[in-house]
């Protein structure tokens, strides 16, 4: 059963995911139908994008299990948010992801990703049929009841820690692919620092409850360092600046 109780932490971390969520929900602009500056080989660790985020306080707060709450039912409520927003998030440029942009699954530092079928056989798909098999293969397991129980009194599989570390591996593929291969279509349609929170927020969860294995993730170890830091505090003021009305926060 996933957790129900108002505890401060899990608040602030649901605020914050149905914030995340509420924005790219709205509908999505088009390109302006300019062309994109030249992409770097990273163009997600230029300065000028990664200070952009839609928050501004120590996400290692929003992730820390709370003391009146089972680790079953917080990782449980966590993984099924996760796995929603980042559907959401690659459904923002799903149409820039397609068998012939992107012939297969790839990430940072020369990374193809491989889909494996239930009896273990290797297969090369694109990008969008990758994608398309984890988000799937994620509704499957977050929606039964057998392994994200949501009544009262169910108890979780013994399985439960090695699924929920197999989704978090699998979303974690999603994020890099959109960082790699749509992060200029994420930037005409102005998310992100959408992106970068959750981005941000995933890999301060996984990292706390140790589900996904540092080497899967460390091909995205140059933006973690960058995201996953608090960010300074700012200058005393006696008045709030302009910039803190907005609600995309620059650093």
């Amino acid at each position: 059963m996933h957790p129900h109780k108002n505890s401060k932490n899990g608040i602030s971390c649901k605020m914050v995911l149905q914030a995340v969520g509420k924005v790219l929900r709205k509908s999505k602009p088009k390109p302006n139908g300019k062309k994109a500056p030249a992409e770097e080989k990273k163009q997600y660790l230029e300065a000028e994008f990664t200070k952009t985020r839609v928050v501004d306080f120590d996400l290692k707060e929003l992730v820390v299990l709370p003391r009146e709450i089972d680790l079953n039912e917080w990782l449980a409520s966590n993984t099924t948010t996760f796995f929603n927003l980042i559907n959401l998030q690659y459904s923002t440029i799903s149409e820039f992801c397609t068998g012939d942009t992107c012939q297969a699954m790839t990430a940072a530092c020369s990374t193809t990703y491989y889909w494996y079928d239930e009896k273990g056989r290797k297969t090369k798909c694109t990008a969008p049929q990758y994608v398309d098999f984890v988000m799937s293969l994620c509704q499957k397991l977050v929606t039964d009841e057998e392994i994200f129980p949501t009544k009262y009194g169910k108890e979780f599989p013994n399985s439960f820690e090695s699924l929920v570390k197999k989704i978090c591996r699998y979303l974690f593929h999603v994020l890099a692919h959109l960082y790699w291969a749509h992060f200029k279509e994420t930037v005409a349609l102005d998310l992100q620092g959408h992106l970068n929170t959750l981005f941000a927020h995933f890999m301060v969860f996984v990292r706390e409850f140790n589900l996904v294995d540092p080497k899967e993730t460390c091909i995205m170890d140059d933006l973690s360092e960058v995201l996953c830091n608090p960010a300074p505090l700012p200058a005393p003021s006696s008045a709030p600046s302009p910039s803190s009305q907005n609600h995309v926060t620059e650093r």
